[in-house]
């Protein structure tokens, strides 16, 4: 897959993801944050809980979103919230911060076949 594809399905994957944590009542604050350390996909606020999402995106079942989630990026996302953290001063203080995954799975049509949402995944 070509990189603009890719990423195309990425955004697409985002898109979806923030109508997900928005239908949960939750407000987006940042969608794909640069840092130092990388991009952040998702930040969202519940007025309570601030949640930085990292979000994967396939065309098909065959594999989990998630496998590609493991500890080395599971560091760098802390990282980019830490990052995230320190850099916006306008933001909700939350006495929680969590850190959730999101699968997003589409069909070659790029309709949605379904979410997955793992709260607290690492």
């Amino acid at each position: 897959m070509t990189s603009d594809l890719r990423q195309s399905l990425g955004e697409l994957g985002e898109r979806l993801a923030a109508d997900h944590l928005e239908r949960r009542g939750f407000q987006i604050l940042a969608r794909r944050h640069r840092t130092r350390f990388g991009e952040l996909d998702l930040v969202a606020w519940d007025g309570r809980v601030l949640v930085f999402a990292e979000v994967k995106t396939r065309r098909s079942r065959r594999r989990t979103p998630f496998e590609s989630l493991h500890d080395g990026k599971q560091a760098q996302v802390r990282r980019m919230a830490a990052a995230w953290l320190a850099e916006v001063t306008e933001r909700p203080r939350a006495a929680e911060l969590r850190f959730d995954a999101i699968a997003v799975t589409v069909d070659e049509r790029r309709r949605l076949m379904a979410i997955e949402h793992v709260e607290a995944a690492f």
